[in-house]
């Protein structure tokens, strides 16, 4: 690994924060009483805001993406910092049962590779790491 390489990781890491950053100032900036109302409502259930923390993960692939979001709707009081509890549990877990998903699918299989994922060789394999939860 070149010089070149570790200065465009930390550029690249760099760059990503100052998004986000600029992403959580946008919504303390543009924050409205429409979005604090609807953001109330969809996390006033711990369960339902941990559905939401792991459907956004799952889209957009980034845990670190949902939960800086998310601090940033904290840190402009659309949600409460209990609110954003079940978000972030979510987000968590999303992060992990994509990871899974992606482990059991077969990429190899084509076309195939979802039905793989109930294949009994593919579920016996996983049964044992599945104990451990």
């Amino acid at each position: 690994m070149s010089i070149f390489h570790v200065i465009a990781l930390f550029g690249g890491l760099a760059l990503f924060l100052y998004g986000m950053r600029m992403m959580g100032d946008g919504l303390k900036h543009d924050s409205s009483g429409a979005l604090k109302k609807a953001m109330g409502k969809v996390t006033n259930s711990p369960i339902v805001g941990f559905l939401l923390g792991l459907c956004v993960t799952a889209v957009i692939q980034s845990s670190t993406a949902t939960i800086v979001l998310t601090s940033g709707l904290v840190g402009a009081g659309i949600i409460t910092l209990h609110q954003s509890i079940g978000i972030i549990l979510g987000a968590n877990i999303g992060t992990t049962v994509t990871g899974q998903i992606i482990r059991l699918l077969d990429l190899n299989a084509g076309a195939n590779s979802f039905l793989n994922v109930f294949k009994p060789s593919t579920l016996a394999r996983s049964r044992p790491s599945s104990a451990y939860c």
